[in-house]
C-alpha cells in the first residue's frame, strides 16, 4: 500500500509507456564513461569526436586521450575550425557534480551540432580505471571498486 509515509512512493512512478519515453530521451543526450571507453578502445574511428570543456590547467592535468580541448567559453568562435557538424560531439568536464559539459553540449546544440553530454565526466573515467594523459604523459589508475569492477564488466 502507498503511503504518504513511504519517500519513495509518495509521488508514484510514471506510467511506464511514459517512463520508457523519458529514459529513451535520456539516452539521447547522454553517454557514460564506460560505452564512451568501449567506443573508443574498439578502434578505428568510433563515430563520434570527444570534446574536453575545461581550462587548460585543467587539459594539463589530465583529460582522455585523443579528445579535442575546447573550453566552453571558446566554443563560439573555435567550434568550426575543430569540429565537422556531420559527426557527433561528446562533451565532457570534471565529473558529476560540475555542469560545464552541459554548458557546452548546450553552447554546440546551439551552434548546429549532434552533441550527447558524458556522465561522470573526467572524475569518472579516471575513477573507472580507464587511461589519461597530462602534462607527465600516460597515466592510469586502478579502478575504484565503487564506481567500477575490478575485474570483468559491470553488465549494466
Amino acid at each position: 500500500m502507498i503511503t504518504d509515509e513511504n519517500p519513495v512512493l509518495r509521488v508514484p512512478p510514471a506510467p511506464p509507456a511514459e517512463a520508457a519515453a523519458h529514459f529513451r530521451a535520456s539516452l539521447a543526450f547522454h553517454a557514460d564513461v564506460s560505452d564512451v571507453a568501449a567506443a573508443l578502445a574498439a578502434g578505428g574511428d568510433p563515430g563520434f569526436v570527444v570534446v574536453d570543456s575545461r581550462s587548460t590547467e585543467s587539459w594539463d592535468q589530465g583529460h582522455i586521450p585523443g579528445a579535442v580541448h575546447l573550453p566552453t567559453a571558446l566554443i563560439p568562435e573555435q567550434a568550426e575550425r575543430l569540429l565537422d557538424k556531420s559527426v557527433p560531439v561528446v562533451t565532457y568536464c570534471w565529473g558529476p557534480a560540475c555542469n560545464g559539459a552541459t554548458r557546452a553540449a548546450l553552447a554546440l546544440a546551439e551552434l548546429g551540432y549532434p552533441v550527447k553530454e558524458m556522465l561522470g565526466g573526467f572524475e569518472y573515467w579516471v575513477r573507472e580505471g580507464f587511461a589519461y594523459e597530462s602534462w607527465q604523459g600516460p597515466q592510469q589508475r586502478n579502478a575504484d571498486p565503487l564506481t567500477a569492477p575490478v575485474e570483468g564488466e559491470c553488465g549494466c
